[in-house]
Parts: structure tokens; C-alpha cells; sequence
């Protein structure tokens, strides 16, 4: 019976370690799904207003002697380059996603297939089959909008044939009326749609002017039929005039399913799947995500007190089930309070994670949040001030650190700590340490614990106590 005990005790005992551990760094956060009800970026309507828009665009700048493409002189289709960049002005690491590709099979509803064989893309009951690829911003995307931090810029030089710019931004449905877009044709007679740019941004040029590769055409909005800022981006290799044939769509993406075009239209095609983080973050609290279209509130500082909660908060695109990422919060001196590793049980296309953590900021100056994923490192620096310029005499602010610990572990006090009893679940002292100096207990070592959790009891030179609960791992 004494034996069924004993292990029943180390059972439990194990758990609760278990889950004491699990919980210290277990995240809140998740998905982020963009366009979750599938809204239609063009109604059947808007999008033969769209091309008949395009059509007399050509038409007029043909008869006005000013349409730059020549049918005798076609040139092969462009070569794109990635139609969104980052503002200089932006302190991400990135600010976009993909949620949807081109779907390349003409049946409805619930019928998807993209390029690459899978199904990021979406169709509708009405009959609607998704022509182009969504770009989102993330993270943030309505602050993102609003500070013109996601610039749409032209993948190939060529000729604006059409634009409209002056229709609101904030859409968050299908009945958001025509959106803001810049048209624009290139050499071989093709024709690239950028739509759901934000209000009044569209570029000042005019129609007939020629652009190059890389300029900008406007900002990412959420103009028309859309749920959130996002760019819509439509080609058609062809764009029959005479109304005997038809607009031939073209996807860029070369793959084993796309039945549209045999080769890519992309200088260097991006993968499928695109893992990145795109930003690490402190913030003052967890960040809000308001319905749509009011802006996040993301609680953004790098500035805290020590004795501040500080939440940091990671951003990714493309999750990959499978794989984990390296998290770190380092000290002024480069000394790492936590290092741990998070893993991803699921495929994200966008998701977001916050650790909220305090009492463990004993150094004023500029502390880092850094995260490693698949060989790429963003570094965040934060500032924490006040170590040295509180003088009250108490234990409020103690802490010990790192926690979880693995041998030596340091006592931040601002007073001085003349001894500490470190006992166990069971209420057993297994460490007393004594200190009389001027200084006072600065460190531990309890490298001769075993695995586990221990209440450690500090003491102050005026008898103050404070109780701390730590881990060994």
C-alpha cells in the first residue's frame, strides 16, 4: 500500500509540474482568418463595368493616337514583381498575407482548386469563381491603412488605361459599391486590375501615362465589395475589344493546376506556402481587434517601467504545422532572462501570439523580444527604465530570475535579502542561506535541487518577507 502511495504521489506530482511549466509560456492568440465569409471582391455587374471601363480606355487612347501598345510589334507578357512594398515609414518586418489564389475550376459552390492543387482560393453559390490574388495586411491591417504603411506599387511597366480613385475605403461587406483602382497595360496588350485601393490615394497621373516597374500606383484599402484592406490583383492576357471573343484571365502562378497559362508571369514566383514572421512587438496590454472597419487598438510602447507588465506579441504568416519557433527576451548585457521554444500545431495563414509577463526587469536600458523561425531572426528593442532610481523599502518589486531556472538563479531587490529558505510542495526546507554583508543575497545556487516546484521565502534587513514560487527545469 506504502508503495501505491508513493507512486500515485509521483504521478501527480509530474502532472503538475507538467502543466506549472506548460502554462508559464503558453501564449494567447491564434488564427487570423481574412475574408472569412468569402465576400465576392467584384460582382458579376462591377466587373463587366470594370472591363468595359479598360475597353474604352484603349479604345480612346487607340483613336487619340497615345495607346503606347502595338499588336504588330507584341512583346512577350511581363514578368512581374511583387506589387506590394512596405512604406519606409513602416516598423514591421513585413505586411502582408495571401488568403486567396486564382480558382481555377469553374464549378460552384465549394468546388476550389488553385494552382498549386489545393484550395486557397474561394467560389460563391451565385456562380462566382475567384479571378485574382488577395494580398491582406497583416498585422493590423486598418492601422496599416490608415498610416499608408502598404504601398501598391506596378509588378511591370505599361500604360495606365483607366483609374478612379474617390469611392470610400472602409467597406466591410458585399454591398461596398464600385472600389478605387488603377489599370494598367503592358507591352504584349495585357492588362493588370489593382482594386480596393484606399480612398484618394491612386496615383496622380493620369490616364495615358506610361509608369515603370516598382512606381507607385496607391495605398491598400478596403474599397468596394471587400471585409478588410486587401489588394485584388486581376490580369487578363488578352482583352477582346471587338466583342466577338473573350477576355482570356491569366494567373501568374505556374503550377501543376493552373489550366489558364503554362508558364509563370512572376520574375521570381514566390512559394506556395511563404513562412515569415512579420513583426515582434511590445505592447502595454494585449492588442484589441474591433469589428470591422474601426482601427486596432494595438497598444503599442517600447517604453516601460520595471516594474510594468509587458506583453510581447508575435505575428506570422504562413504557420507551418510541424514546425516550432525560437523565442527570447534578453537583457541590456545580452544575458537571456527566457529562451524557449514555441511549436506550431496547425497551418496558419496568418496568426498571432502574445506572452504577458512581469517582475523581471532588473536592468534599466534597451532590453530585445527576438524571434528565430527557419533561419530568419527579427529583433525588437524595448526600453525599461527605474531600476536604479527607486529607493522604496520594500519587497514589492522583488523577483527571482530566470524562472524556470536550470542551477544559479539571481535575487532582484531593492533592498537588501539576508536570508532565503527554499522548501518544497510538501512544506519541507531542503536550502537556508544566510547573508550579512552590505550587499545581501544576490544569487543562488541550487544546483543540487532536483527537478520541480519550490516556494522560495525571502527575507529583508528589516524583516520583510515576500514569497515566490519557482520551477527547476
Amino acid at each position: 500500500m506504502k508503495s501505491t502511495i508513493t507512486i500515485l504521489f509521483v504521478t501527480l506530482f509530474s502532472i503538475s509540474l507538467s502543466t506549472a511549466q506548460d502554462n508559464y509560456f503558453e501564449p494567447e492568440g491564434g488564427e487570423f482568418v481574412f475574408n472569412a465569409d468569402k465576400t465576392p471582391c467584384l460582382t458579376d455587374s462591377q466587373r463587366e463595368e470594370v472591363k468595359s471601363k479598360i475597353k474604352s480606355g484603349i479604345i480612346d487612347l487607340s483613336q487619340q493616337g497615345r495607346l503606347a501598345f502595338n499588336k504588330a510589334n507584341k512583346m512577350p507578357h511581363p514578368l512581374f514583381i511583387w506589387p506590394i512594398k512596405k512604406s519606409n515609414g513602416s516598423n514591421y518586418n513585413d505586411v502582408w498575407g495571401i488568403s486567396n489564389y486564382v480558382d481555377q475550376n469553374s464549378a460552384y459552390p465549394n468546388q476550389v482548386l488553385d494552382y498549386n492543387c489545393e484550395g486557397r482560393t474561394y467560389d460563391t453559390t451565385d456562380g462566382y469563381n475567384h479571378a485574382g490574388i488577395d494580398v491582406f495586411n497583416w498585422p493590423f491591417q486598418w492601422k496599416l491603412m490608415d498610416n499608408d504603411e502598404v504601398e501598391i506599387i506596378a509588378a511591370a511597366p505599361g500604360q495606365i488605361i483607366a483609374k478612379g480613385g474617390s469611392q470610400p475605403d472602409r467597406s466591410c461587406s458585399l454591398s461596398g459599391g464600385n472600389w478605387n483602382a488603377v489599370y494598367v497595360q503592358h507591352s504584349d496588350g495585357s492588362v493588370a486590375l489593382y482594386g480596393h485601393m484606399k480612398q484618394n490615394s491612386p496615383t496622380t497621373k493620369n490616364v495615358g501615362d506610361m509608369v515603370t516597374e516598382g512606381e507607385y500606383l496607391g495605398i491598400v484599402g478596403s474599397s468596394g465589395n471587400s471585409t478588410g484592406p486587401h489588394l485584388h490583383f486581376e490580369v487578363y492576357s488578352e482583352v477582346e475589344l471587338g466583342g466577338v471573343g473573350q477576355d482570356v484571365l491569366a494567373d501568374p502562378y505556374a503550377g501543376p493546376c493552373n489550366s489558364l497559362n503554362t508558364d509563370t508571369w512572376w520574375q521570381t514566383q514566390k512559394p506556395y506556402d511563404n513562412p515569415n514572421i512579420n513583426a515582434v512587438l511590445t505592447h502595454s496590454a494585449p492588442p484589441q481587434f474591433p469589428t470591422c472597419p474601426e482601427q486596432e487598438v494595438t497598444n503599442e510602447s517600447d517604453d516601460f517601467d520595471t516594474s510594468d507588465p509587458i506583453t510581447f506579441g508575435l505575428y506570422m504568416r504562413d504557420q507551418m504545422s510541424g514546425t516550432s519557433i525560437n523565442l527570447r527576451i534578453i537583457r541590456p548585457d545580452n544575458s537571456i532572462v527566457y529562451n524557449w521554444n514555441f511549436a506550431f500545431n496547425d497551418d496558419y495563414v496568418a496568426s498571432y501570439w502574445y506572452w504577458t509577463y512581469s517582475g523581471i526587469y532588473n536592468m534599466d536600458g534597451a532590453w530585445k523580444w527576438q524571434a528565430t523561425y527557419q533561419g530568419q531572426t527579427v529583433t525588437h528593442t524595448f526600453n525599461v527604465s527605474g531600476v536604479l532610481s527607486v529607493d522604496k523599502e520594500n519587497l514589492e518589486s522583488t523577483s527571482i530570475y530566470p524562472n524556470p531556472f536550470n542551477d544559479i538563479v539571481t535575487i532582484n531587490s531593492r533592498v537588501n535579502i539576508e536570508s532565503a529558505t527554499i522548501v518544497d510542495i510538501m512544506g519541507k526546507t531542503v536550502i537556508k542561506v544566510e547573508e550579512n554583508s552590505s550587499i545581501g543575497l544576490k544569487e543562488l545556487n541550487l544546483s543540487q535541487l532536483s527537478k520541480g516546484m519550490y516556494f522560495a521565502t525571502l527575507v529583508g534587513q528589516n524583516n520583510q518577507r515576500k514569497q515566490i514560487k519557482i520551477i527547476k527545469d
